[in-house]
C-alpha cells in the first residue's frame, strides 16, 4: 500500500509540474534574471537604496531595446516598402536580361516565366494595404509575449528586493558547516552567471563589431542596422547568428549581386564554425570557467531539450552543477580524512606540583 501511495503521489506531481509548466518555466526565467541582474543592483546599492537601484537597473534594461527598436525599425520598413513599389521594375529588368540569354529564352518561351514574375510583381504594391488580418494575428501574439514578459519582469523586481533576504533565512537553517559550503556554492554561482551574462554581450558585440568592418569593406548600405541585428540575434546560441547572417544576406543581394552575396556568404559560414568552437568556449572558459568541451556538450543538449530557453541557460546550469560537485567532493574528501585521522588524542593531565 505504502508502495503504491509514493506511486500515485508521484504521477500526480508529474502531471501538476506538466499543468504548470508555463508559470514554472516563467519563475526560472526570472530567477535567472534576477541573479544575472544582481550584480549592478548590488554595486548600485553601495550609493543608495536597493529600491532605487532596481528601479534605475530596470529602467536601463528597457532602454536599450526602444534605442535599438528606433535605429533598426525605419531603414527595414522603408526600404521594405521601396522594395514592394519597385518590384514590377525587377520584373522588367529580369524580362530584359532572359530576352537576351538564348537559353532562358527558350525557358521563357516555353514556360512563359517572365509574364507570370510581371503579373505577380504588379499585384505586389497592392497587397500592401490587404495585411491588416496578418498584421492583427501578429498583434495578438505580441500582447501575450508583453503580458508573459511583464510577468517575468514583476517576479524578477520581487526576487531582487527579497531574494538576498531569504537566502540569509535559508542559510540560518543550515548547520554551521553546510551553511559555510552552501553559501560558498551559491555566491559562485551567482558570479557563473553574471559571468555568463557578460560573456554572452562579449560575444554579439565581437560579432556586431566584425559585420559593420565587413559591411564597410563590402559597400553595403545600412550597416549600423544591420550590425545592431548581428548583435542581437548573436545573443540567441545556435541558430541567432545564422537567421541574421541570412537576413544580411538579403539585403547584399539587392546591393550588389551575386559578388557581395557570394562574399557575405562565406564570410559568415567561416566566422559561426570559429565562434562556436573557438571564441564561444574560449570566452566562456574564462568568464563561467566551464571547460570548452563542456561548453559545448551543454548548449547541444540544452537545445534540443529546451530549444532556445535550453541553449541560453544551458552554460549557467552547467557551471552550477560543476560548483555543486565540487563543494560535494571537497566535503566528503574533508570527511574521509577526518575518519581516517581517528578521534583526537585525550589531552595529557598537567604534572603535579614538586
Amino acid at each position: 500500500m505504502r508502495v503504491v501511495l509514493i506511486v500515485v503521489c508521484v504521477v500526480l506531481l508529474l502531471y501538476l509540474i506538466y499543468l504548470l509548466r508555463r508559470p514554472i518555466l516563467w519563475v526560472c526565467i526570472a530567477v535567472f534574471l534576477a541573479v544575472a541582474l544582481s550584480g549592478p543592483v548590488n554595486w548600485l546599492q553601495q550609493h543608495m537604496r536597493r529600491g532605487f537601484a532596481i528601479a534605475i537597473v530596470y529602467l536601463a534594461l528597457l532602454a536599450v531595446p526602444i534605442m535599438l527598436g528606433a535605429l533598426i525599425v525605419p531603414p527595414f520598413v522603408r526600404e521594405g516598402n521601396n522594395a514592394a513599389h519597385d518590384a514590377p521594375q525587377y520584373a522588367r529588368d529580369v524580362t530584359d536580361y532572359v530576352e537576351k540569354n538564348k537559353t532562358l529564352r527558350k525557358l521563357n518561351d516555353d514556360y512563359d516565366i517572365t509574364s507570370k514574375l510581371q503579373e505577380e510583381a504588379g499585384k505586389l504594391p497592392n497587397k500592401l494595404g490587404g495585411a491588416a488580418k496578418t498584421l492583427r494575428d501578429v498583434g495578438f501574439g505580441i500582447v501575450n509575449s508583453i503580458f508573459a514578459l511583464v510577468t517575468i519582469l514583476i517576479l524578477t523586481a520581487f526576487l531582487l528586493g527579497s531574494g538576498p533576504r531569504w537566502v540569509e533565512r535559508l542559510l540560518e537553517l543550515q548547520p554551521p558547516d553546510r551553511r559555510e559550503r552552501m553559501g560558498r556554492a551559491l555566491q559562485h554561482m551567482a558570479r557563473a552567471v553574471g559571468g555568463y551574462v557578460a560573456g554572452v554581450l562579449l560575444q554579439a558585440t565581437i560579432a556586431g563589431i566584425l559585420t559593420y568592418i565587413v559591411l564597410s569593406i563590402l559597400g553595403v548600405p545600412f550597416k549600423a542596422p544591420l550590425s545592431v541585428l548581428v548583435f542581437l540575434f548573436d545573443l540567441i546560441p545556435l541558430v541567432g547568428a545564422t537567421i541574421a547572417a541570412v537576413l544580411v544576406g538579403i539585403v547584399t543581394a539587392f546591393n550588389d549581386f551575386p559578388t557581395v552575396t557570394i562574399i557575405w556568404v562565406i564570410w559568415s559560414i567561416v566566422y559561426q564554425q570559429v565562434e562556436n568552437t573557438v571564441i564561444q568556449p574560449r570566452i566562456q572558459q574564462r568568464t563561467v570557467q566551464v571547460h570548452p568541451f563542456i561548453v559545448l556538450v551543454s548548449v547541444l543538449f540544452g537545445a534540443t531539450l529546451l530549444g532556445i530557453i535550453g541553449a541560453l541557460v544551458a552554460i549557467p546550469v552547467a557551471a552550477s552543477i560543476q560548483i555543486v560537485a565540487r563543494e560535494w567532493w571537497d566535503f566528503r574528501h574533508a570527511a574521509e580524512m577526518a575518519a581516517e585521522a581517528g578521534p583526537p588524542p585525550d589531552a595529557e593531565p598537567p604534572a603535579a606540583p614538586a
